[in-house]
Parts: C-alpha cells; structure tokens; sequence
C-alpha cells in the first residue's frame, strides 16, 4: 500500500500514457475508493503533465 508523499515510479498509466517511466509523488491520505474508481492520485509527474489516476498495477516504489 502507498502512502501519501511517496514516491513511485509509474510502469503504466491508462489515464495518461505519456507518464509511463516517470516518478511522482502521491496525494492521496487514504487509500483511493469509489471517486477515483480504486485509482491513486499521483502529481510531480512531468512539467506539462497534470496530476494522473493510476491503478496499484501501474505503480511501483521509486
């Protein structure tokens, strides 16, 4: 499970494929539920890429 301010790498991202190979940080306090559809919110991505909705799967510690 990830925590908020962690860093990850993204392996794959469905929301934003131009963020695949890039690390960022997570916003999210808790794990992620319904709004998000089970996604992690993960920002600091890239300069002209916003924060992106990632799955568990797409993610791992950087």
């Amino acid at each position: 499970m990830f925590q908020a301010g962690q860093e990850v790498r993204i392996v794959a991202c469905e929301d934003d494929p131009r963020a695949a190979g890039r690390t960022g940080r997570i916003v999210d306090e808790t794990p992620p539920g319904p709004l998000t559809e089970g996604r992690w919110t993960v920002h600091r991505v890239g300069l002209l890429i916003g924060p992106v909705l990632c799955q568990t799967s797409e993610l791992r510690p950087a």
